[in-house]
């Protein structure tokens, strides 16, 4: 017969584990819209690139690409270096605000032909339009799912 023992903890001890594990309502909030963080902070990126007109804005999935270097790229492009400045700068702010996150590595501010904004699992490239061209990453990653995104309601 097994013995059964009382537990010692008082009550408010085991209040106090609940709620440190419990998740904050800004947590459950951000995940919302879709239980995938990278998903998130892919409509989030996009948020940014469409506030500030982005052109030809595509999504790769790359996670069912074998030895992808990340989940998601998400690819626009503008004409002016003025217009790739300010679309890397909406990104940053918003994604920012929305989930509290810097991106890990960012480049191409100099002379903005390409700026890259890498958040580790989803990397944006913000391309002048010729560049984007010669570079053609949609066609690099073929392989992978592409999925073009209207600018409309922008």
């Amino acid at each position: 017969m097994a013995k059964t023992t009382k537990s010692t903890a008082k009550p408010s001890t085991i209040k106090k584990a609940v709620k440190k594990t419990t998740p904050s309502k800004k947590l459950t909030s951000t995940f919302k819209k879709t239980l995938d963080p990278g998903e998130h902070l892919c409509s989030l990126i996009v948020d940014g690139m469409k506030e500030i007109k982005a052109q030809d804005i595509v999504n790769i999935d790359l996670r069912n690409v074998k030895n992808a270097v990340a989940d998601f790229f998400i690819i626009c492009n503008a004409s002016s270096k003025t217009q790739r400045d300010a679309i890397a700068k909406k990104i940053e702010e918003i994604v920012y605000k929305a989930i509290e996150e810097n991106p890990l590595h960012r480049e191409g501010f100099t002379n903005a032909e390409w700026i890259l904004l890498d958040y580790g699992n989803v990397v944006a490239h913000i391309f002048e339009t010729e560049k984007r061209s010669f570079y053609a990453l949609e066609s690099l990653w073929a392989d992978a799912d592409i999925q073009h995104i209207s600018a409309k309601g922008a």
